[in-house]
């Protein structure tokens, strides 16, 4: 398995390089980039045996859960579950997964569709890394356990306990968010790209919502998935940007009238 995981990586960021990136805004390097999506990967991985490995609620703990021990911020949830809300979930985010792809239409992202590709995966292992991670770490049981219609057998799951925080709306957000920032960074002149990015904001809030409804989740758990989920997809992107950075330079600052030498600090989008 380990060897395969290698061999994708290096297949991956192979196929990268054979593609000229003079006409990319982003930079992506062998030597940083593969490490970090061989680390992201395997601690994926990791995260997601250790989640498989909670001690799973007890007849008598699952029994004795009352919606009065949720906080009061979530409360209201406590109790959901929707199979029809939790099917929808799960084709939205299987059918996001190939949303990137729809950045191949774009000539100039197509001529990079390796260094895309080497991105995407990237950026999705980090993701994968800080759910999973966190999920194992911090057991939380999900809404539907407080259902008297979920059957015990669904509640005495370790999966049971994976609630904290949203992997379907960090995933979605991660694409739709990781999608808009490519289109944005490779069209600055588009007047479609405040269009795309509603649609980047809009797409992962509906999962949450669904994951709400299906009572695979809290509320504060699918805020969490949404901004991990935003930050990782326009962040990757961005720290691998050209002439991106901080800069510091000489600056002559006016105050009171009177000019003062200083230094300019600037970050470069």
């Amino acid at each position: 398995m380990k060897r395969n995981l290698f061999t994708l990586i290096i297949s991956i960021f192979t196929f990268t390089q054979t593609f000229a990136q003079s006409e990319s805004p982003y930079k992506t390097s062998f030597k940083v980039d593969a490490p970090v999506t061989a680390v992201g990967m395997g601690l994926s991985g990791l995260g997601l045996y250790l989640m498989q490995q909670k001690e799973p609620f007890t007849e008598a703990e699952a029994m004795n859960l009352r919606k009065s021990d949720v906080n009061s911020f979530d409360r209201f949830s406590a109790g959901n579950h929707s199979e029809s809300a939790k099917k929808v979930s799960d084709f939205m985010l299987y059918g996001s997964l190939a949303a990137p792809g729809l950045l191949l239409f774009d000539s100039k992202i197509n001529n990079n569709t390796g260094q895309l590709l080497a991105l995407y995966v990237e950026t999705m292992s980090i993701t994968g890394t800080i759910f999973t991670m966190s999920s194992a770490a911090f057991p939380r049981a999900r809404p539907l356990t407080y259902s008297p219609e979920v059957e015990m057998g669904q509640k005495t799951r370790a999966n049971s306990q994976n609630s904290f925080f949203a992997g379907h709306t960090a995933a979605v957000s991660t694409i739709s968010f990781f999608t808009a920032k490519v289109f944005h960074d490779y069209n600055p002149d588009s007047p479609a790209r405040p269009f795309v990015w509603a649609g980047a904001a809009l797409v992962p809030a509906a999962v949450g919502y669904l994951r709400l409804e299906a009572g695979k989740h809290f509320l504060s758990d699918n805020l969490v998935g949404y901004g991990v989920g935003a930050a990782v997809g326009i962040l990757v992107p961005q720290l691998h940007k050209k002439n991106s950075g901080l800069s510091i330079s000489p600056s002559v600052i006016p105050v009171l009238g009177q000019n003062l030498d200083g230094v300019s600090l600037q970050y470069k989008f």
